[in-house]
This record gives structure tokens, C-alpha cells and sequence, in this order.
């Protein structure tokens, strides 16, 4: 139950934690977003809604597809990924003052690269399910071969060529984030994972849970 209760936790904290620094760097949005994000904002811009219901809305297109691929059913932190993402992008979107200052722009877009990146790192830690995108990232290298890193390429520049289309900011921080992101949550996984035992009160020699 403690152990339970402990990944959950470190789950939706992350979740909220990755959200906020999404939030950020669409504040910041002068040097680009997230090639996921330039998405996303484009169909705002075009189709109306709002930038995390997109997200929601993309990620369910993309968990009713892949399920129907390879013929299973979703895991509960997967439609809670899906849809506290998307939810609490529009709550901090609502909440974070928006600014026109460039410098602020840019200082925005810094904080929230990191932030992110510290809270993929975080929900990941507990090992409770992946994301929409991610688990369309694992089935293209399931069925088609190449590396993690290939296969996440190949979608986000597919995915910014369309938002960018449609209207999307793409800019240096769209590769910044596509290229920085991951080696900050090399980092922070495991530090994540660390303060998670440390709660949870493993003893050594455990089989761990991830």
C-alpha cells in the first residue's frame, strides 16, 4: 500500500511538474515550442479549443490507434498521462502571466526546458505507464526496427511540419527541446528514482519495481 501510494504520487507530480514547464515554454513561445506543442498550438490557432485540450485530443487519436494495432488495452497511467497533461496545460496557461517583453520570453522558455524535462523524469521514475507518444515511439521500433532515438525523431518532425503549417511556432527552441530534453531527464530519472526509494523506504537488496 505505502509503495502504492508513493509511486502514484511521484506519477501525477510529475505530471503536473511536466505540464507547468510545457505552460512555460509555450509563455515563451518567441524562440519556439515543443515540436508536440507547435502541433497543438496550430490547431488552436486554426480549429479554436484550446492548446490542452489538443493535447488530449491527439493523444486519444494516438492510444485508439495504437491499441487497436497491437490489440490491447491501455494501461491506466496511459489515459491519465492523456488527460492531466492536457488539463493542466490550460490550468497554467489560465494562471502564468502571458508577456510580450523578449527577455522575459526567453527566461520563461529556459525555466521551462528544465522544468519539463525534470517532471518526464519524475513520472517516468515510477514506472506507472507511458505516454500516448511514447508508446506510438516504442510500436514504430517494435514493427519497423531502428533505434528509440530514430523513431522519436521521425515524429517530431513530422508532427512540426504539420503544426508548423498550420501556423505553429517553430524556432531555435523547438530543436533546443527535441535535442536538450533528453539529456536532462538522463539525469533526472534516476535522481527521481533515488528520492522515490528513499520514500518508499526500500531495503536493499529489493527487487525493484522499474
Amino acid at each position: 500500500m505505502k509503495v502504492m501510494y508513493w509511486r502514484w504520487l511521484f506519477f501525477i507530480s510529475g505530471l503536473i511538474v511536466m505540464s507547468l514547464g510545457i505552460s512555460m515554454s509555450i509563455k515563451g513561445k518567441i524562440l519556439g515550442t515543443s515540436p508536440w506543442d507547435v502541433l497543438h498550438i496550430g490547431l488552436f490557432q486554426n480549429l479554436g479549443l484550446t492548446i490542452g485540450t489538443w493535447s488530449i485530443l491527439t493523444g486519444l487519436l494516438i492510444v485508439v490507434t495504437t491499441s487497436i494495432i497491437v490489440r490491447e488495452r491501455p494501461k491506466i497511467g496511459t489515459w491519465l498521462n492523456m488527460l492531466l497533461i492536457g488539463s493542466f496545460i490550460d490550468i497554467f496557461n489560465w494562471l502564468l502571466p502571458t508577456t510580450m517583453n523578449e527577455g522575459l520570453q526567453v527566461i520563461y522558455f529556459i525555466v521551462g526546458l528544465f522544468v519539463l524535462s525534470f517532471g518526464c523524469g519524475m513520472y517516468i521514475a515510477p514506472n506507472m505507464g507511458a505516454g500516448p507518444r511514447d508508446t506510438l515511439m516504442m510500436l514504430i521500433v517494435e514493427r519497423f526496427g531502428g533505434t528509440i532515438k530514430t523513431a522519436r525523431m521521425g515524429i517530431e518532425v513530422g508532427v512540426t511540419i504539420i503544426g508548423w503549417l498550420l501556423g505553429g511556432p517553430v524556432g531555435v527552441g523547438t530543436i533546443a527541446i527535441a535535442l536538450l530534453s533528453g539529456y536532462i531527464v538522463q539525469y533526472s530519472l534516476p535522481y527521481c528514482r533515488k528520492i522515490l526509494m528513499k520514500c518508499i523506504g526500500q531495503i536493499e537488496g529489493m527487487k525493484p519495481f522499474f
